[in-house]
């Protein structure tokens, strides 16, 4: 193979060292190297190439880290007006702040630390990457022989493995020269994981133009084990006998869990009031609405819902009579009560054994109320009505406003 450096004594300049005039020389060698011609190099001998110029590199890695070394020994290049070592290297030799830091850290580390790591580096035998890993990875175990063997011991697989591998090598030689110290080191990367996830913990809602809104957010791994938890059982396929197996999606059956877990919450009266009065979902629709579905409801924002959607809110709702002017002002408000009480409900439970309401198949304790129209009002015969009708009082009043954990209706 065509020697690269096949260079002449070098020259006798008043004022330059040694080590100067070797790196004129070199220079001016990779200069005439790199403007040669290349089409006429074999194939083979373009391989071999390949590798001393690697090689090369590793050698001026290497020799770049002892003239750091020293430099900062020295404070030289702090005195030349930088704020530190690895500010001037940023500056120039114009490398990124994590290059500059990694230089200057393994610079100081070879020149006190790791001198063989250094000299391997020097003779080309380790890279400057892998002289970095080293240099941290040794740095971190008490000095003496146990330090030099691994020193040693990670040198020689310096020939056969990358950066990456090597740092796996020395957390295993780490921990078992010093089991403690690697358990603290552990839980400490796991804490500062856990904080940084903490602070990237978001949700944020917003309209999909359709009706709906998007869901997006992140959480931390003590945050996902507990929605886990909670949406688990109540997003797990409901096979019934009609329609056979669950045809939703895992998706929407999250989706609608979630949902249904908020509507618990609510109902269970835990959260801090707003306004004066608990959290709850408001809805302004006409008494015509309720007892004959024929109109639309609004939500609290003024998002529309459909009749049946409102109907159905109406089941677990409590009735606020309200009278409103033409410019919907409150004339008159009265008290609200609950439609279906606990005798009621236990009462449906036993006559419906799961949700009445056409199309749903819901057992018992996922049912929030009585279906609707109100049961006083539905023929045995109508469709989805699986048992006879059990009649209870029929709202009173020309206007309600229904209200409650999981709903509240204002009628005109």
């Amino acid at each position: 193979m065509t020697a690269l450096l096949d260079l002449p004594p070098p020259p006798v300049v008043p004022g330059w060292s040694m080590v100067s005039a070797a790196v004129e020389r070199a220079g001016a060698a990779l200069a005439e190297a790199a403007g040669g011609s290349l089409w006429s190099v074999r194939d083979s001998e373009l391989t071999d190439l390949v590798v001393e110029a690697g090689r090369l590199a590793a050698r001026a890695q290497g020799l770049l880290l002892r003239l750091v070394g020293e430099a900062d020994a020295r404070e030289a290049l702090t005195g030349q007006g930088a704020t530190s070592t690895a500010a001037f290297l940023r500056h120039r030799l114009r490398l990124s702040p994590s290059e500059a830091s990694s230089c200057a850290r393994t610079a100081r580390a070879v020149r006190t630390i790791t001198p063989e790591t250094g000299v391997a580096c020097a003779d080309g035998q380790v890279t400057g990457a892998q002289a970095a890993m080293i240099a941290r990875a040794i740095g971190d175990l008490p000095a003496g022989p146990v330090r030099a063997e691994a020193e040693r011991t990670l040198l020689e697989h310096a020939a056969i493995y990358d950066p990456v591998v090597l740092g796996r090598l020395a957390r295993r030689i780490a921990a078992h020269v010093d089991p403690d110290a690697d358990d603290a080191a552990d839980a400490e990367a796991l804490e500062r994981a856990e904080e940084r996830a903490a602070r990237r913990v978001e949700l944020s809602l917003s309209p999909d133009g359709e009706g709906g809104s998007w869901l997006r957010g992140r959480l931390d791994s003590e945050g996902t084990a507990v929605l886990r938890a909670a949406l688990d059982p109540l997003s797990a396929p409901r096979p019934s006998a009609v329609e056979g197996p669950d045809p939703r999606p895992p998706g929407r059956r999250r989706g609608e869990a979630l949902v249904e877990v908020c509507r618990r919450v609510l109902a269970g009266g835990d959260l801090p009031a707003t306004g004066g009065d608990r959290p709850q979902i408001v809805v302004t629709v006409p008494l015509r609405t309720l007892t004959d579905a024929v109109g639309v409801g609004a939500l609290d924002d003024g998002s529309p819902i459909s009749a049946t959607t409102a109907r159905r809110l109406a089941c677990d709702a409590a009735i606020l009579p309200a009278v409103l002017g033409g410019a919907s002002q409150p004339l008159d408000l009265g008290r609200s009560r609950r439609l279906f009480t606990g005798p009621v409900r236990r009462a449906l439970v036993v006559r419906d054994r799961g949700c009445a309401f056409p199309g749903s198949h819901q057992p018992a304790g996922l049912v929030r109320g009585a279906p609707h129209p109100p049961l006083g009002h539905r023929r045995a015969d109508e469709p989805g009505q699986r048992r006879p009708p059990l009649r209870h009082p029929p709202p009173a009043g020309r206007a309600r406003r229904l209200g409650g954990a999981s709903g509240r209706r204002r009628d005109t």
